[in-house]
């Protein structure tokens, strides 16, 4: 796959500079591009990387002197990061899988499989599934019974999705991805010592010997447009009603969304973060890596959890929040301060009551 330097700067509409008939076949870091790359240097900190490759043409930030750098030729995007996202889809070489549907997927009978889809090496399809048009589904995907998967789809290997579930168009989904597994509702016959300690906020009682019954899930997942589900990540099917996530929702990497959660629009999750059920998330919601939320409260809108956070009550809109349990961002950040300062203040009080002691002594 090769593009030259113009056809880079007119699909990512930005500006092109020097020889721009050079053509790149690939995207690399300045220190190790080739005469045939396009180097990457969209910050300046780290311009000293380009003398160690040998790149004739690199992406650059607004303002770069790119011939004082060397180069025979050079793009500047207003926003380089932003760019990378139209540049990598244009370079990105894909999985390779083949056209068509192939002779070992097991269709069946009452599915429905629009015009254009491709379907892997032993794909399940179930009863009354629908396939969109121009769907790729890559091999060992399965897809459940009474199941709806949106035009333009892009399933990677491996992917489950459950009965009944409901998925819009442009999904796209890493492998391994288990989209519709029955949520852990669980009771027991008299109240739980999980009740007592929730209700008392610490203490469960007298401990008996608990035998745990399934709740079914009758519910199942939705999904919305533009959707993206990392590798290994679980999305719940709801106890009754649907488990729900907004249009352009993007999740990393083993991420649990759990039953009955509700996931507003354009949010980002971090891997390994976690959602317990009947949980409400607002739009544009930013989660970093590890934030935990515990059951049935309420994030707002346009809130931003730093990596680590453990959201254990209602969060208004617009807050940064970090630490365990969440706090504002400045106070924890105060907080943390004073921790760090806690050994010396330790020291100055032991200090004072020797002294004091001291004094008493002598009186």
């Amino acid at each position: 796959m090769t593009y030259t330097v113009r056809e880079i700067a007119e699909a990512l509409d930005c500006e092109a500079f020097g020889d721009t008939a050079i053509a790149v076949e690939r995207v690399e870091e300045p220190a190790s591009a080739t005469p045939n790359d396009l180097a990457l240097l969209t910050n300046p900190k780290f311009a000293d990387g380009l003398a160690q490759g040998q790149a004739r043409v690199a992406m650059l930030w607004p303002g770069a002197d790119w011939q004082s750098m060397g180069l025979e030729a050079a793009i500047i995007p207003t926003r380089g990061r932003y760019a990378m996202a139209s540049l990598s889809k244009m370079m990105d070489l894909g999985q390779h899988y083949a056209p068509g549907i192939h002779p070992t997927a097991q269709i069946d009978a009452s599915a429905e499989v629009g015009v254009d889809a491709q379907i892997g090496q032993f794909v399940v399809i179930g009863p009354r599934a629908r396939i969109g048009a121009k769907c790729v589904i890559g091999p060992f995907c399965h897809i459940g019974a009474d199941s709806n998967l949106g035009e333009d789809a892009f399933l990677r290997d491996h992917v489950s999705i459950g009965a009944r579930v409901s998925i819009g168009a442009r999904f796209h989904a890493q492998p391994g991805a288990r989209i519709g597994a029955d949520g852990m509702s669980f009771v027991t016959p008299e109240q739980s010592g999980v009740e007592k300690a929730r209700e008392s906020l610490g203490d469960q009682g007298d401990v008996q010997s608990q035998s745990w019954a399934r709740i079914h899930s009758l519910g199942a997942v939705t999904i919305g447009d533009d959707v993206e589900i990392g590798a290994n990540t679980c999305v719940d099917c709801g106890t009754i009603r649907d488990t729900l996530i907004g249009n352009g929702t993007k999740i990393d990497n083993l991420v649990h969304i759990a039953h009955n959660v509700t996931v507003g629009h354009d949010c980002l999750f971090a891997a390994q973060s976690g959602i317990a059920g009947s949980t409400v998330i607002g739009n544009n919601v930013v989660f970093g890596g590890q934030v935990g939320v515990t059951d049935n409260t309420i994030v707002g809108d346009n809130v931003i959890a730093g990596g680590g956070t453990k959201i254990l009550s209602r969060v208004p809109n617009g807050q940064v929040m970090l630490g365990y349990p969440a706090v504002k961002m400045d106070t924890n950040l105060e907080m943390y301060k004073s921790l760090r300062r806690l050994p010396r203040l330790m020291k100055q009080v032991a200090e004072l009551q020797e002294s004091v002691s001291k004094r008493g002594s002598n009186d």
